[in-house]
């Protein structure tokens, strides 16, 4: 049975099972971009089931929570969040409880839902996303639990609804999965290995996006810059920036993440000639210490960081460089540490994304020997946050002054003001006038900043 008739035969249940009303969805998505996309393919299939989407789960007579598992923390905070739906539960018997996305791909995390969590009715996987129509009939008509994971379906998810949460930025994914197995990592495990979209179906797709009117589309994959590999096109993802910049029309294209084992100076070169591509570099570097780096097989040192920045410096007129950083990795010595902090002072990133190191089961770092206590990797990340609220403030000093297009997102805690984003991906704050539209560009002067967010004037 092909999946649109599955959601006929679920809208149908439906019918039969909410006489009087519309039945309701609430989806929650942690983690990722990725995750957040795929989402928004669950709520557009939810949709073709008959449902109505809600953003209250108390009144949702479906929930499902798309799960992350790449730090204990969001772990965590699902089991906790899925546990408090037992009460739920219990006031509404006929409510239908889904869980799915990278924990559902764990062994552990399975045998942990089937005892603990018996009020669950479904799990599935990141490779069943596209079947999800058919698991959902399944468990309703059959009324019995059903889990579905593991790497058996090869099917890349294309050609299903999308209710995107927003009317101007857009999520393009152009590739799923990786292929690198970063020792800290649990991606490749849960994920599977990497597999890109054809060249034609992302043009087609960011072509629809462009002509639907969306001006802020960003590029996903676990590592973008090996897109094409496994494709029998002669692609790569110089050639697919290149061909989506060309798309006539008004808007910006962004894209993560970039590993840089796999980032080329033809890259660069195309995002320095292009007229769309944000001049925003997003390029994780996780340490400073060449020891380190090789303990999480990250593929290149310092001295190959730092040759990629420097490029890309010289090449890209008001590049912003963000980066994710890794504090208390196993073994990290302070002398690791100082190197880290002497990378972060030399590139000078317009701003971080800092995590202090978290074990993952069946990664090799699990097995390393890990002598730092919670003490001092708590003083190391409180270092390096001090460090980069620093550069932070300084970069965005040196913004002001400059004309700048921005896109406005949306209305600012404080009255009377709004937020939007650079084409470097740097927060605006502007005062609320007839020329701010959320959705729409507008061009500002930088009169002032606070931290990492710059206060402008609208033209």
């Amino acid at each position: 049975m092909q999946q649109h008739n599955y959601y006929l035969s679920v809208k149908n249940l439906l019918c039969t099972k909410f006489p009087d009303k519309l039945p309701k969805a609430f989806v929650w998505s942690y983690g990722c971009q990725q995750n957040v996309s795929d989402g928004e393919k669950i709520k557009g299939m939810l949709e073709k089931m008959g449902y109505s989407l809600t953003d209250k789960k108390d009144e949702a007579d479906f929930i499902l929570f798309n799960t992350c598992a790449v730090r204990e923390h969001a772990q965590d905070r699902i089991f906790g969040n899925t546990g408090a739906l037992k009460n739920l539960k219990a006031k509404k018997p006929d409510l239908f409880i889904a869980l799915c996305g990278c924990m559902m791909e764990q062994d552990h995390v399975i045998k942990k839902i089937k005892t603990s969590f018996p009020f669950v009715n479904l799990v599935f996987g990141t490779q069943s996303l596209s079947n999800f129509p058919k698991l959902v009939f399944e468990a309703m008509s059959a009324q019995k639990r059903l889990f579905e994971y593991g790497f058996d379906i090869k099917e890349l998810n294309e050609n299903l609804p999308i209710h995107r949460d927003s009317n101007f930025k857009a999520w393009l994914p152009i590739m799923y999965g990786c292929d690198n197995f970063c020792s800290y990592c649990v991606v490749p495990y849960v994920r599977g290995r990497e597999r890109s979209r054809s060249f034609e179906n992302v043009l087609n797709e960011a072509e629809s996006l462009v002509l639907a009117g969306y001006k802020d589309i960003t590029i996903l994959g676990q590592n973008v810059n090996s897109y094409g590999k496994n494709l029998d096109e002669d692609v790569n993802f110089a050639s697919l920036l290149r061909a989506l910049d060309a798309i006539p029309g008004d808007y910006v294209l962004r894209f993560m993440t970039s590993h840089p084992k796999d980032l080329t100076n033809e890259v660069i070169d195309v995002i320095a000639n292009s007229t769309h591509i944000s001049t925003h570099l997003h390029l994780p570097f996780q340490s400073g210490s060449n020891r380190i780096l090789k303990l999480m097989n990250r593929k290149y040192d310092r001295e190959k960081y730092l040759k990629i920045v420097d490029y890309a410096k010289a090449r890209i007129p008001n590049l912003a460089l963000t980066s994710d950083v890794i504090v208390g990795f196993p073994g990290e010595t302070e002398e690791d540490f100082l190197q880290t902090l002497s990378l972060v002072n030399q590139v000078g990133y317009s701003s971080l994304f800092t995590f202090i190191y978290s074990k993952r089961e069946k990664t090799p770092a699990a097995l390393m020997p890990d002598p730092i206590t919670h003490e001092q990797k708590v003083n190391r990340f409180n270092r390096l946050l001090s460090l980069q609220k620093d550069i932070s403030e300084k970069f965005c000093q040196n913004m002001i002054g400059l004309d700048l297009r921005v896109l406005i997102e949306d209305e600012a805690r404080e009255k009377n003001l709004m937020i939007g984003r650079t084409k470097n991906n740097i927060l605006v704050e502007i005062p609320k006038c007839l020329k701010t539209e959320i959705g729409e560009f507008c061009d500002v002067r930088i009169t002032s900043s606070k931290s990492w967010v710059l206060q402008g004037e609208v033209l």
